[in-house]
């Protein structure tokens, strides 16, 4: 609020009156907060999830404890301009903010799955949902299937969950089953952290993928 008087020794009525402004505007004083963090937190999620939009993005701020609505999202959403990252070429679309990930330490702390893609002798195909634990590299599942939705997921991870502990991080690529909003409510219910690989960069997740060659050449491809 500028002092009117001090600054041309006029009353705060009269220049108030000259230049046609509201007294009540001219000592109004925002009171809004500090949206500093707010907005960095929303872009370590937006890169860190290359594939969430601004809906999924607000979903994981309110289970943050962000108590903010859907339009205040959209709008630092935009204004961070991370609106049009997708118009960029694939190549660059890896998470320069993504941490480094730290080596597994003991069994069931860090678990890693994927999908291997195969075909019967009449063209039918079909597809294995193979699951890891990385510190021991033990098999834990194998799921087959024609087709697979992100409830089909989910009901794998209770059956393992029903079997032995469960892990407190998850590697996984971000193919459509497992950016579901069933396998992100499962995740978010039991506090298991899903580590999403960068877009074409498959070493992220590079312990099943290993896993899926020698599954291939020594089991699907045999038979």
């Amino acid at each position: 609020m500028i002092n009117l008087q001090q600054a041309w020794n006029v009353g705060e009525a009269r220049a108030c009156r000259v230049l046609c402004l509201s007294r009540t505007v001219h000592r109004y004083i925002s009171c809004r907060y500090d949206q500093t963090p707010l907005r960095s937190r929303i872009k370590e999620l937006a890169y860190t999830r290359v594939r969430y939009g601004y809906e999924r993005i607000h979903v994981l701020l309110r289970r943050e404890g962000w108590h903010i609505n859907h339009k205040r999202t959209y709008r630092l959403y935009r204004l961070e301009g991370l609106n049009l990252r997708y118009r960029k070429p694939r190549r660059h679309k890896s998470s320069s903010l993504r941490t480094v990930r730290l080596p597994a330490q003991g069994i069931n702390q860090c678990w890693s799955m994927d999908f291997v893609s195969d075909q019967l002798f009449n063209g039918t195909r079909f597809r294995f949902l193979t699951v890891m634990d990385i510190y021991s590299r033990e098999c834990l599942a194998i799921e087959v299937g024609q087709q697979f939705r992100g409830e089909n997921v989910v009901n794998v991870m209770n059956k393992l969950m029903r079997e032995r502990d469960l892990p407190k991080q998850i590697f996984l690529d971000n193919g459509s089953e497992f950016i579901s909003k069933a396998l992100d409510k499962w995740a978010y219910e039991y506090k298991v952290a899903l580590a999403f690989s960068r877009p074409g960069k498959p070493t992220d997740n590079a312990y099943i993928e290993s896993f899926n060659g020698s599954f291939r050449d020594e089991c699907s491809n045999v038979h």
